[in-house]
């Protein structure tokens, strides 16, 4: 950089201080992301952080020249960004935390150059966006929905080879065998690393707006229509060459085929963009490699003096960087907050007779419970006497919730198995009263798949709030950990089924009497408010 060894070295030791500083702050979040790289669909987070560097190494020679105009700008930034951070450490939510360390990160970057700087560094800035893994619940229901969309597609593509095949769901019925498409088949391995490089290749696609925004978007049906390929050829090697073709080293392999596929169309589909709408120009003029950012010389003004205070720093800078220091004892107050896990009876001990109820507990595969990732659960099915179609009762509990593990919602897992969803409502049922004198409403659906049809209940019973709605229970989940410091809870689920001719009414009477048999003892196993 062009400037004095004394600047350089007041420069290079504020970033070592700055980064310490944020580091330590975030530890928690930033730990906690990287053991998310550690799955496949996120396994890409390892390079977003040394491709934003290289970006910012590439223009340090430009960038020394905006070092004293930083705006105030950044400062206010870096003070939101503080606050998110001691919220998501109050509540003890990694993904808040997250997102502050990249709120904080811009705010030093822009107290340290300044807008103009920040015309190099926005790119660099923005990438480090994908090295963070989304929500749990925005996981799951785009998980949920990819499953199903690359059924249905993998299913056709196996019709055009004139194989016989039955789709339900996500599970494809071949006849002699059944492939499910699960939860690591969605796509999503594909579809993360291929958003994060769509985008580097949208930066480095010299062509119009138009056409980088169409480059970087179209990676989701690229992602779902190879992935889809992919599973409709396993189809048809499995129909004709055996399961095995759908398990160990040739279904990895597959895997691997099929992203560089994916790569393969993306630059594809940019060259046939430049053919038609740039053809004056070669493919390899329009697509460069090259982070380094072109700046009219003349645009470079000296360093503004009035924001200068020593060893050419910007002022918003060394007062961010102070700020960051005085933060440091509440970051340590902060730390090592954990979940109040309150007492509660384990569901073993739940009783299967209940006011003339009878119930036999069912189990669940380990697969699914290693899914779902919860605490303690019940199945069982109730009936009464006489009664030949049971209540199916299901509660999944956990006892914390920050960690990535929570309630899954019917509403997105049902169409997976095949269900297809018809009256959906929320309805009051009895007198019933959570702990915040509101009256219990519950989720009723009606689901059908084929001939089938089931009548369904299911609401989120969390630290005594009775919750219908999956945004606004992450809304609670939030609060509640903020002001409680709890993360606890459950979703609750009753199914019946409906024989063909049979009375709704009738069900939803039934379904009513049941509630009302078990929802008072409900809290001694899922902890309502805890008295003080």
């Amino acid at each position: 950089m062009n400037l004095s060894n004394t600047k350089n070295l007041a420069l290079y030791a504020s970033l070592c201080l700055v980064a310490l500083l944020i580091g330590f702050m975030f530890s928690d979040g930033l730990l906690y992301m990287t053991e998310n790289w550690e799955r496949e669909e996120y396994s890409h987070g390892y390079l977003i952080p040394i491709i934003s560097f290289w970006f910012v190494w590439s223009n340090k020679e430009v960038l020394a020249n905006y070092l004293g105009q930083g705006s105030w700008v950044g400062l206010a930034l870096l003070v939101i960004g503080l606050v998110i951070g001691m919220m998501g450490e109050l509540a003890s939510l990694y993904i808040v935390t997250q997102y502050a360390f990249l709120i904080v990160l811009y705010g030093m970057c822009l107290s340290l150059v300044g807008w103009k700087g920040m015309h190099l560094l926005w790119f660099a800035l923005v990438y480090l966006f994908f090295m963070v893994p989304l929500p749990n619940f925005l996981y799951n229901n785009l998980s949920s929905q990819l499953q199903l969309v690359s059924s249905q597609l993998g299913v056709a593509v196996i019709r055009l080879f004139d194989i016989s095949v039955f789709l339900q769901g996500n599970v494809i019925d071949l006849g002699t065998y059944k492939l499910q498409v699960v939860e690591a088949c969605s796509g999503l391995r594909y579809l993360f690393p291929l958003t994060s490089f769509g985008f580097l290749c949208a930066y480095f696609f010299r062509a119009p707006i138009w056409m980088r925004v169409v480059v970087f978007f179209t990676t989701l049906p690229i992602t779902v229509i190879m992935n889809s390929f992919r599973i409709g050829v396993i189809g048809v090697l499995v129909e004709y060459w055996g399961i095995e073709q759908a398990e160990g080293f040739l279904h990895d392999f597959e895997g691997w085929i099929i992203f560089i596929g994916c790569l393969a169309v993306l630059f594809a589909e940019m060259w046939l963009l430049v053919r038609l709408f740039m053809s004056d120009k070669t493919f390899s003029q329009v697509f460069v490699v090259d982070a380094i950012v072109t700046v009219d010389p003349s645009e470079i003004k000296a360093e503004n003096s009035e924001n200068s205070q020593m060893f050419g720093l910007a002022k918003p800078y060394l007062a961010a960087c102070g700020l960051l220091i005085v933060m440091i004892p509440l970051s340590i107050m902060l730390g090592g907050r954990e979940d109040i896990k309150p007492e509660r009876q384990r569901f073993a001990s739940f009783p299967l007779q209940i006011e003339g109820w009878k119930g036999n507990e069912v189990g669940m595969e380990q697969k699914f419970i290693d899914v779902l990732k919860f605490d303690d659960y019940i199945i069982g099915n109730y009936s009464l006497a006489g009664d030949r179609l049971p209540v199916n009762f299901y509660v999944a509990y956990y006892a914390s919730q920050r960690k990535g593990a929570s309630a899954h919602s019917p509403k997105s897992c049902m169409p997976g198995d095949g269900w297809r969803i018809g009256d959906f409502e929320q309805r009051q049922i009895g007198d019933h009263e959570t702990s915040f004198g509101e009256k219990l409403r519950v989720n009723r659906a009606v689901i059908t798949k084929g001939e089938s049809r089931q009548l369904v209940y299911y609401w989120f019973q969390q630290r005594g709030r009775v919750i219908t709605n999956e945004y606004l229970m992450k809304w609670f989940l939030f609060w509640d950990a903020l002001t409680q410091q709890r993360t606890d809870g459950a979703l609750v689920r009753l199914v019946v089924t409906l024989p063909e001719g049979s009375s709704e009414a009738e069900a939803d009477k039934k379904m009513a009497t049941f509630l009302d048999a078990i929802f008072p003892k409900l809290e001694n196993y899922v902890p309502g408010v805890i008295a003080e």
